[in-house]
């Protein structure tokens, strides 16, 4: 039959990919789904379904029984109101660390729960991971740079920008970063469950580290463009931020530049430090940023989103 891993956020960024990572590798799905979010588009993968949400602790418990092992995947990246992170990256966490107190949990979290002084996003990883690490069972907390690629709404404002000719970075002299393409972080989700760096804390990437000059390059490149570079003061990002601030206020949707957001982007240095996880699980990405923006602009505009 095969071992059996229950999923958090299958019908999100990450999940779809991560979903079809670990049944090209022989493991039993079960996934939590909203019963109002569209069922995962994933042809020829055989998934247990779990209807309910995050805060239902009757559907996670369904979801985690008999589970070998646990990937929570599901998380928050914009909130209307700062304390709303927590239910979902804080309290989802422990409950489930609760239910499945002998299954391997991995916890996908962020590299922002490094700096979580900078964002009420960034204080709701780091307190996701403290609850994972008090646990008694096994588990991996992975931290992901910022996810690119086929299915990401959140970057495609960067991409619009750049096929119009410009391309916008915050001034922050000698800024550095790290990327990952969604499809590889699924691959390294997957890989961390077959070689398992047990109560650890790890970083991932796609083993590389760039500027916003990279990435403009890299952008331009795959769009056929030479954009030109605009570097945007903090004030100029602030104010627009705390102009959403003003619109959610007045009950627009959530928006994903806030203050907090503002802070996570003129942190000066978001590069992954560790790669020990990679070499432990025999992780090889398939992508650098020149071919992962490469294939995510394919894809949006297959989708004809951009």
């Amino acid at each position: 039959m095969g071992r059996l891993v229950a999923v958090t956020g299958a019908t999100g960024f990450v999940g779809p990919h991560l979903v079809a990572a670990l049944a090209r590798r022989g493991w039993r799905l079960r996934l939590l789904v909203r019963r109002w979010s569209p069922l995962p588009s994933l042809a020829g993968v055989d998934a247990d379904l779990i209807l309910g949400d995050l805060s239902s602790e009757s559907a996670l418990r369904r979801l985690v029984d008999g589970a070998d092992a646990v990937i929570h995947a599901a998380g928050l990246i914009k909130a209307k109101a700062d304390r709303d992170f927590l239910p979902v990256n804080r309290d989802s966490a422990a409950l489930l660390s609760a239910l499945a107190p002998d299954a391997h949990m991995v916890l996908l979290s962020s590299l922002a729960a490094r700096e979580p002084q900078l964002s009420a996003y960034g204080a709701s990883k780091r307190a996701g991971e403290a609850v994972v690490a008090g646990r008694s069972g096994p588990w991996t907390i992975v931290r992901a740079p910022a996810v690119y690629g086929p299915g990401d709404r959140e970057t495609l404002a960067y991409f619009r920008a750049v096929n119009s000719g410009i391309a916008p970075q915050p001034r922050v002299p000698e800024a550095r970063l790290s990327l990952i393409h969604v499809a590889d972080l699924a691959e390294a989700l997957a890989l961390t469950l077959e070689h398992p760096a047990a109560n650890a804390t790890c970083e991932i990437d796609d083993g590389r580290t760039y500027t916003y000059g990279d990435m403009a390059e890299a952008a331009g490149e795959a769009l056929g463009r030479r954009p030109w570079r605009l570097s945007v003061p903090r004030g100029v990002m602030a104010w627009i931020a705390r102009w959403n601030e003003l619109r959610q206020a007045l009950g627009a949707g959530a928006q994903i530049l806030t203050r907090g957001k503002v802070n996570e982007i003129f942190h000066p240095d978001w590069s992954v430090t560790d790669r020990r996880l990679a070499a432990a699980i025999g992780f090889k990405p398939r992508y650098d940023l020149t071919s992962g923006f490469r294939d995510t602009i394919l894809w949006y505009r297959a989708k004809h989103w951009l």
